[in-house]
């Protein structure tokens, strides 16, 4: 397998200034039928599949395609699908910038569970009662990007922030019923601190400190809002970077592990077997037999 393909908007809608791509799922995947395999995208990526099955993969975790089931992902992650028989809906690409000229908030996206990178977070299956509304406003985005009228820009993100506002009431709301405000403000802002610094910070001691609390407060909040500890949600993070660097085979074991910040590559390997059950190699083995 060769090095995993990265695409930006420009590549993938075909015009290179472009910030923004709204389509139609059933043509747009008759134009790329090369994004069915493993690729990753420079840009944000939401879908909303209306007709379909088969299964579709985001780092390394496989979710099974059902109607009206939303998907939002972020730049870097790593994803491809296996389709069974006819699949449509919307697609959404848009770049990291597209909306700042509408917000003086540039990490406004961050407050949205299902663009913090958590895979589980960001594969929803809409309900009933939002059927309509959501694919209303893809209907608004398609009618808007093909007229191109005036003010259609500014018209295609009220639209994209009224979607992300109304999906993500849904996140918002489980999110109220399991943690206070305190305890998940400190949380996100951990998981944004580990995106940061992932590669130099290994040890919850060393975010405790930046955080203002102790590493005990610190562990403590994570198992009452993530179910396991702090070191474990940072050795998830390095774990899933580990595995977006082994789908490039050009790369070696040991340049992988140095530009995660291992020792050696020795130790590398013994951390990723530890907890993943394979060595480096042997998760490459699979990535082989599966293209």
């Amino acid at each position: 397998m060769a090095k995993i393909p990265v695409y930006d908007v420009g590549a993938i809608s075909g015009v290179k200034e472009d910030d923004i791509q709204i389509s139609r799922f059933a043509p747009y995947l008759r134009v790329h039928e090369n994004l069915r395999s493993a690729h990753k995208h420079t840009f944000y990526h939401v879908m909303l599949f209306t007709e379909g099955a088969g299964t579709h993969t985001i780092d390394f975790k496989t979710f099974p395609v059902k109607p009206y089931q939303i998907y939002f992902m972020i730049p870097g992650q790593v994803h491809g699908w296996q389709f069974e028989g006819h699949v449509d809906g919307y697609i959404l690409n848009f770049s990291g910038t597209f909306l700042h000229s509408l917000l003086l908030k540039p990490d406004y996206l961050d407050q949205f569970p299902f663009f913090s990178g958590d895979v589980d977070e960001a594969v929803i299956n809409l309900p009933e009662g939002l059927h309509k509304p959501v694919t209303a406003i893809f209907e608004g985005l398609l009618k808007e990007s093909e007229q191109r009228e005036r003010l259609s820009v500014d018209m295609i993100q009220v639209l994209m922030l009224q979607l992300f506002i109304l999906v993500g009431r849904l996140s918002f709301d489980k999110d109220s019923t399991h943690a206070n405000a305190y305890n998940y403000a400190l949380v996100k802002n951990f998981q944004k601190l580990i995106e940061k610094n992932y590669r130099s910070l290994k040890l919850p001691k060393d975010y405790a400190e930046r955080l203002f609390v102790t590493p005990n407060h610190l562990n403590a909040i994570c198992n009452s809002v993530l179910g396991m500890s702090a070191g474990e949600v940072i050795r998830n993070r390095i774990l899933l970077e580990a595995k977006r660097l082994l789908t490039n085979q050009d790369s070696t074991i040991s340049e992988i592990a140095y530009d995660l910040n291992f020792a050696d590559n020795s130790y590398f390997t013994k951390f990723y077997k530890k907890y993943t059950g394979q060595t480096p190699e042997e998760f490459r083995k699979g990535l082989r037999q599966l293209s």
